[in-house]
């Protein structure tokens, strides 16, 4: 009976785990459309995804400890909820605010699921199955990926963009509803007025303006916010240090060089990765001037290629050192990155997609390992807070990687829409993303040597 939970409950955080990458890329595809029907300039077809990553790198942690308090499952279930509510609400917006304010609030939901996911894998699982388990996981967000440039693009084409966001509603409809009739939620451990809210108001304060400010530099006053939310983490770090409750275990880190440099080497990777769709899903249709559906099926390549890599080196991890398998895969990420610094008007098809299967050899080799490393060397009674830190890590790299873009596009065309006037200074700008990415991709191959050791 057991095994036979354990299944169903796999199977939801699979299916969980699909979803939210499907929603982040798909809507990427779909941001042309997007633009055109709600008037976005480029700044703003930004923050439709970076609205929805802000959100979800500033709850993580707080939804994180709060998870561990008050129980994992009963923090996915409601995640879930608003998550589910807030895709119908994004497929009826009929202004860039609502979508924006939407896509907000989404990411809440995202940060309620994605920090107690891995926790809850990890705690329902045996120690010798982690990677295996892990593997599944990985290999289920990768096939969201994988399926969404062309999921997204058909979806776009035949039934418009709101399409998009109507799917995810009803698949995480479906995942509410297998919640409810077969999973138990476990009863809280601690009460809620034990928990840390003064950390977690500086920490959201904090990410906001670092990331805010990143996303608009080089203005004196996003310059200004981006100094602020610096001030504000080093301001986090010494009263977590002062609570005997804090929402963040600062030993975590001081204290496990493994959990530590396994975090610093996530934030790399999606810092140097996350908006490699995004940048070339408006090359293909904007530069090259293909559909939706033809950028879709070009840039399908990548997530497939990590979802069959991911599958094996999740397994892998179990019983070879995870330091050379994610030090491996950083390596390839930096090789493909380099090979797209040659990008151009009249780049073939063909170079594009070799170039993105062996970014998703590389990453199918380092996202398993690097996760079933960071869970490992902690105790069950930080789970879903390390679980949290670390999907933080991604998130704010992710973010990192959007306001790179969203920087240096600002730089080479400002505030102006993609078009056939200003499409040699994208192309500028685009070749400055790609060199930037992979010089940030060499330093992640050698923070990930350290610190781990063999099992």
């Amino acid at each position: 009976m057991k095994n036979r939970d354990n299944f169903f409950f796999l199977a939801v955080i699979i299916v969980s785990n699909f979803t939210n990458p499907l929603m982040l890329a798909a809507v990427n595809v779909a941001l042309p459309t997007i633009s055109i029907e709600l008037n976005l300039n480029s700044v703003e077809q930004a923050w439709v995804a970076m609205s929805f990553l802000l959100s979800s790198a500033i709850f993580l942690i707080p939804f994180g400890k709060a998870a561990d308090m008050l129980g994992r499952k009963k923090m996915f279930f409601f995640g879930n909820c608003l998550f589910m509510i807030m895709s119908f609400i994004s497929a009826a917006a009929n202004s860039s605010i609502v979508l924006l304010i939407s896509r907000l609030i989404q990411g809440i939901g995202s940060a309620m699921m994605v920090s107690t996911s891995t926790a809850l894998l990890v705690s329902e699982f045996p120690q010798n199955e982690r990677g295996k388990i892990l593997g599944y996981s990985v290999s289920a967000t990768y096939l969201g990926l994988a399926s969404s440039p062309l999921l997204g693009g058909l979806m776009t084409e035949a039934f418009g963009w709101r399409s998009v966001f109507l799917l995810n509603g009803i698949i995480t409809l479906f995942i509410f509803l297998g919640f409810i009739t077969k999973i138990k939620t476990e009863s809280s451990k601690i009460k809620l007025n034990d928990f840390d809210f003064l950390g977690s108001i500086i920490l959201l304060i904090s990410i906001t303006s670092l990331m805010y400010g990143l996303s608009k530099i080089p203005e004196i006053l996003n310059i200004l916010l981006a100094i602020v939310g610096i001030f504000g983490l080093v301001i986090f770090v010494y009263v977590e240090r002062k609570k005997t409750n804090p929402i963040l275990n600062i030993n975590l880190f001081s204290k496990n060089k493994t959990f530590s440099f396994a975090n610093l080497t996530a934030l790399i990777n999606y810092s140097s990765t996350f908006a490699i769709t995004f940048v070339l899903s408006l090359y293909l249709q904007n530069v090259r001037g293909l559909t939706p559906k033809n950028a879709g099926l070009i840039l399908i390549a990548q997530p497939i290629m990590m979802t069959i890599v991911s599958f094996f080196s999740g397994k892998m991890s179990d019983k070879k050192d995870p330091r050379i398998l994610a030090s491996f895969g950083m390596a390839l990420i930096s090789i493909g990155l380099f090979l797209f610094t040659f990008l151009s008007s009249g780049t073939s098809s063909l170079y594009i997609i070799l170039c993105l299967l062996l970014l998703g050899f590389g990453f199918g080799m380092f996202t398993s390992p690097n996760t079933n490393s960071a869970m490992s060397s902690v105790g069950s009674e930080f789970y879903a807070v390390a679980s949290a830190t670390l999907s933080t890590m991604r998130s704010v790299g992710m973010m990192f990687s959007m306001a790179i873009v969203a920087m240096t596009t600002y730089i080479f065309i400002g505030n102006q829409i993609i078009n056939y006037e200003n499409i040699d200074e994208y192309m500028k700008s685009v070749k400055v993303i790609f060199v930037v990415f992979a010089l940030l991709c060499v330093v992640g191959v050698f923070t990930s040597l350290v610190g781990r050791t063999k099992k």
